[in-house]
């Protein structure tokens, strides 16, 4: 059976956003969500920049228009938060986005909107 990337470091901080949607319930703004994230990331020492800025180039060029990822976790994962009622192939593509231009293998796609916590591990 094949690893599974960062396994650990996946089900620790997708433990951190269900205490987060325990404690905050469905509902909120997309950015309350993030917020908290900060909080629970912070108290649990785990190295994150929230919204890291990557710069896109065409054919040589840099476009005006970068990619902002939600935060990456310990320069090795991208998390993208939602609060939507489900997730999208749209959301799915987001990720894979910010990992081409990043180079990051790994994406953490999770959304704080249902009823339940939904999580989608993404890799390029």
């Amino acid at each position: 059976m094949a690893e599974i990337l960062y396994r650990e470091e996946t089900h620790r901080l997708i433990g951190l956003c269900m205490e987060i949607h325990r404690e905050l319930g469905r509902g909120h703004s997309e950015v309350v969500y993030k917020d908290a994230l900060v909080v629970e990331l912070a108290r649990a020492g785990i190295p994150f920049v929230r919204e890291r800025k990557y710069e896109i180039t065409y054919k040589g060029v840099l476009l005006a228009h970068p990619y902002f990822a939600d935060f990456v976790i310990e320069d090795k994962i991208i998390v993208e938060a939602k609060a939507v009622e489900s997730l999208v192939d749209s959301h799915v593509k987001q990720v894979l986005n910010y990992l081409a231009a990043s180079k990051v293998r790994l994406g953490l796609l999770i959304n704080f909107g249902g009823e339940s916590l939904d999580w989608k591990r993404v890799i390029r």
